[in-house]
C-alpha cells in the first residue's frame, strides 16, 4: 500500500505546509503500518504479500504453473458505496471489491494470484480506511490471492467530507489448455444457476432512489427482512465463488461460466456463448431472495428489465454437457454453493440470446 506523497524527515516544514493544504503524510503512513498485518495474512504460495516497495513480484513457477496465461481485471463497488458511507459500515465493501474482480477472473478458468486495490478520499480516515482494507483483506482470504499492495490517495477538493473511492485490480494465471470459454458449446447443453447473495454490487442507484422514494432510513428494519436493519440487509457482501467454481473447472466438465453483474442475466450470458447459441431460463427454476421481489413491488421496471438490471438471485452461471450435470452440481453443493438447473443451451440467432420464460410483467414478484 503506497501513500501518494513520500514524506522526507528532513522536510518537517515542507510537510507542516502539505498538511495545512490539507494532506496528512503523517495519517497515510499510519494508514500503512496499521494494515501491514492485513495484508501479510494474506500470503500464498508465489508472493509474500509485504507492503511497502515500488512494486509486487509473483513468482508463476512457485505458484505451482507449467503454461500460465495471464488473466487480469478491474472494477469498483459502484454507488454501494454511498450506502457504506451514509451508514457507516465499512467493513464489508472491502469484500465486494475483490468479489467483482475475482469472480471475472474465474469465469476464465484462472486461480486469482494477487490484488491490488486504490483507495481515494479528500480527508484520509485512519480508522475508515483501515476498516475497508480489512475487508479488501478478507476478501482476498476466501479467493486465495495475495494482496500485495496498493494506492492511498487524499485529494482535498476532489471528494467531500467522509466521502471516499475504491477500485481494485486482480491478477490469475491459467494454464493455456484450461481456458475458459470453451468452445464446444451445444444446443442442450445444462445451464446451472449458483445463488448470490443478494444485490451484490450492481443497480445500487436504483436501489438507492427507492430507498428515498419510500422515505426509509438505513437503520430501520429492511421491509423484506426485519431481521436486519435496510443498511445492514442492503450491504450484504458480495458471493466469491472462486473455490467452489475452480473445484469445478478440475472435473474438466465446465464448457462456460458467466458472472452476474451489470446487465444481469441477460447480458452476461451471451458474452461467453459462442454466436448462434442462446440459452432459455425458467424463471420459476430458483428461489428469488426476498429484496429482489420487494425492489421489483417498488420500482416501475418490469420482469425482463429486472433480469437486465440484477441478478434475481442467481450470481454465476456454469454450463456443461447434461451428462455432467449432476456431478458438477454435486461438487458445488459440497463446495458449499446453492445450485439450480434454471435452463439450457438452444440454437439463438435472435438479437436478444436469452429467453426468458414465466417471467411476467411483475415477475419476480
Amino acid at each position: 500500500m503506497e501513500v501518494t506523497i513520500n514524506s522526507n524527515p528532513d522536510l518537517s516544514g515542507a510537510r507542516g505546509a502539505y498538511a495545512a493544504a490539507g494532506v496528512d503524510i503523517d495519517a497515510g503512513n499510519a494508514l500503512v503500518e496499521a494494515i501491514k498485518p492485513l495484508a501479510k495474512a494474506t500470503a500464498r504460495a508465489g508472493a509474500d504479500a509485504g507492503l511497502g516497495g515500488f512494486g509486487a513480484l509473483f513468482d508463476l513457477k512457485a505458484a505451482g504453473f507449467k503454461d500460465p496465461i495471464l488473466v487480469s481485471t478491474t472494477d469498483g463497488v459502484g454507488t454501494k458505496l454511498r450506502v457504506a458511507i451514509d451508514t457507516g459500515r465499512h467493513d464489508t465493501v472491502g469484500i465486494d471489491l475483490v468479489a467483482m474482480c475475482v469472480n471475472d477472473l474465474i469465469v476464465q478458468g484462472a486461480a486469482p494470484l494477487l490484488f491490488l486495490d486504490y483507495f481515494a478520499s479528500g480527508k484520509l480516515d485512519v480508522a475508515t480506511a483501515t476498516r475497508v482494507v480489512a475487508g479488501i483483506a478478507e476478501g482476498c482470504k476466501q479467493a486465495g490471492c495475495a494482496l500485495v499492495g496498493g494506492e492511498t490517495a487524499e485529494m482535498p477538493g476532489m471528494y467531500e467530507g467522509k466521502d471516499y473511492d475504491l477500485a481494485g485490480f486482480a491478477v490469475g494465471a491459467v494454464e493455456r489448455d484450461a481456458i475458459l470459454p470453451r468452445v464446444d458449446v451445444q444446443a442442450g447443453d445444462v445451464v446451472l444457476g449458483l445463488a448470490s447473495s443478494g444485490v451484490h454490487s450492481n443497480g445500487f442507484s436504483l436501489v438507492r432512489r427507492i430507498v428515498a422514494q419510500e422515505g426509509l432510513t438505513y437503520d430501520a428494519p429492511a421491509p423484506f427482512d426485519p431481521t436486519r436493519t435496510l443498511g445492514e440487509a442492503l450491504l450484504e457482501p458480495t458471493r466469491i465463488y472462486v473455490k467452489s467454481a475452480l473445484q469445478a473447472v478440475g472435473t474438466g466438465h465446465v464448457k462456460v461460466m458467466a458472472h452476474i453483474t451489470g446487465g444481469g442475466l441477460l447480458e452476461n450470458i451471451p458474452r461467453v456463448l459462442p454466436k448462434g447459441l442462446g440459452v432459455w431460463l425458467s424463471a420459476g427454476s430458483w428461489p428469488v431472495p426476498p429484496v429482489f421481489k420487494w425492489l421489483a413491488q417498488k420500482s416501475v421496471i418490469g420482469g425482463h428489465e429486472m433480469a437486465r438490471t440484477f441478478n434475481c438471485g442467481i450470481g454465476l452461471v456454469v454450463i456443461v454437457a447434461p451428462e455432467h450435470a449432476e456431478a458438477v452440481s454435486a461438487v458445488l453443493t459440497d463446495a458449499g454453493e446453492k445450485v439450480f438447473r434454471i435452463g439450457e443451451v438452444e440454437a439463438n440467432l435472435s438479437e436478444h440470446r436469452v429467453t426468458l420464460q414465466g417471467a411476467g410483467a411483475a415477475w419476480p414478484c
